[in-house]
């Protein structure tokens, strides 16, 4: 089947089989590999995108049902100069990540979670980031980071050490 998307603001059609889950259409097709495969189940959120701007699990969602729709990645978020977005530059500065596998899919949750809750509590973070894991930080880190990215985002004044920051350390 042909499909159309647009991918982080780029227009990309390509043939796929009808059942091409999304998440193997953006690594395989689009070449954006930050988006990982974790559990194909929808457990785990390492897939986690944008979806027309809804966080969904790309695992779950087949390239066909995405035809027409926009797509957004860690990728995407990254500024043409290389600056990370404000939820990006959050997880670096606070530790929100140690061996990065989840990154992506949290920073794209925390990024839908922010756009529907710009200021959410404690609560509401982990509340709203449940159907991603991550083994390895104990998640106190990501909180603190997805608090700070709402801070910085509401017009807070930026805390110590937020320069823009090389992409490459979140996005992979």
């Amino acid at each position: 089947m042909k499909v159309e998307l647009t991918v982080n603001g780029k227009d990309i059609t390509a043939e796929v089989e009808d059942r091409t889950l999304l998440v193997h259409f953006l690594r395989d097709t689009a070449d954006l590999t930050a988006t990982n495969i974790g559990c194909d189940t929808t457990s785990c959120g390492a897939c986690t995108v944008l979806l027309d701007g809804e966080s969904v699990k790309s695992c779950t969602v087949l390239a066909v049902q995405a035809n027409g729709r926009s797509v957004t990645t860690a990728e995407g978020l990254v500024a043409d100069d290389g600056t990370m977005s404000v939820v990006q530059q959050a997880f670096r500065e606070n530790h929100g990540l140690q061996c990065g596998f989840c990154t992506p899919g949290m920073v794209m949750a925390s990024t839908s979670l922010l756009a529907e809750n710009p200021h959410p509590s404690e609560q509401q973070v982990r509340e709203g980031l449940e159907g991603n894991f991550c083994r390895c930080t104990g998640y106190h880190n990501i909180v603190r980071s997805v608090l700070a990215a709402a801070e910085k985002l509401s017009g807070a004044a930026p805390s110590a050490g937020s320069a823009s920051t090389d992409a490459s350390e979140v996005t992979a």
